[in-house]
């Protein structure tokens, strides 16, 4: 879309957005005196011109290099991401091992795991780490490597070789953002090696995705659809994408 064509409150709520890196439709509605349905209708334009990411309540800025603040992440379809760990959570039995890459989806996957017992998880985030140790019946492996201060994740060469060192019955692993062709995104670099590690040495990989992801745009290629077996996510995306996804031998939980 030309942003010429763009209404002067659409031109507003997207320089909202690059300042804030989300809005929400009910304080737009406010800030401009307008239905919740105007302003809805508003952010579906922009987010079909692919100048915002929408996500439940509102929209994020669309970079391919930026990714919203940690926090406000965390914010962020919150009860999707809440849903999706319950499912996430019947598909791995007690006494199993796991692989659990960083991100705020997966923080939510390792609280609905605490009424397991005798996992054993290998993982590089802090926080899921923090979130998992009091269950006494687990084992967390926490990786070696650089901790990145934003999310509080290892990343470096000395993760991957750790990730190398272990077979696990599951992996479950966060990404930025999903393309219409499939294709797998994050924003780093170093996560997105960690990620392909997990991928690559996880007997069964589980994808947890809210539907924020789909579309989205991150400038690292992270791998495909094809090399997960189980998609975990709120809703099922449109098209192109719904039909690369029927076409795979994926498992979807929605």
């Amino acid at each position: 879309m030309n942003l010429e064509k763009l209404s002067r409150r659409q031109r507003q709520i997207l320089e909202l957005a690059k300042d804030n890196g989300f809005v929400s439709i009910d304080s737009m509605a406010q800030d401009f005196s307008v239905t919740t349905q105007t302003i809805r209708r508003d952010i579906n334009e922009l987010c079909d011109a692919k100048l915002l990411n929408r996500f439940h309540g509102g929209a994020s800025f669309s970079s391919s290099v930026l990714n919203l603040d940690y926090t406000q992440r965390q914010g962020i379809n919150a009860q999707e991401k809440e849903g999706i760990a319950q499912f996430v959570a019947r598909e791995i039995p007690n006494n199993a091992s796991l692989f659990i890459n960083m991100g705020t989806t997966n923080e939510s996957v390792a609280q609905a795991l605490m009424g397991h017992t005798g996992l054993r998880v290998i993982t590089n985030s802090l926080s899921v780490a923090h979130i998992m140790s009091p269950n006494p019946s687990f084992e967390i492996i926490v990786a070696g490597g650089v901790v990145r201060n934003v999310d509080r994740s290892i990343i470096g060469e000395a993760t991957i070789d750790f990730f190398r060192q272990f077979r696990a019955d599951y992996g479950v692993i966060a990404v930025g953002g999903i393309d219409e062709d499939g294709s797998l995104l994050d924003y780093d670099y170093g996560g997105v090696r960690v990620s392909q590690t997990i991928i690559e040495n996880a007997r069964h990989t589980l994808l947890v995705a809210d539907s924020s992801k789909y579309g989205r745009n991150a400038l690292v290629r992270l791998g495909h659809l094809s090399q997960i077996n189980t998609l975990v996510t709120d809703s099922m995306p449109t098209e192109p994408l719904s039909s690369i996804i029927k076409s795979l031998d994926l498992e979807v939980l929605c």
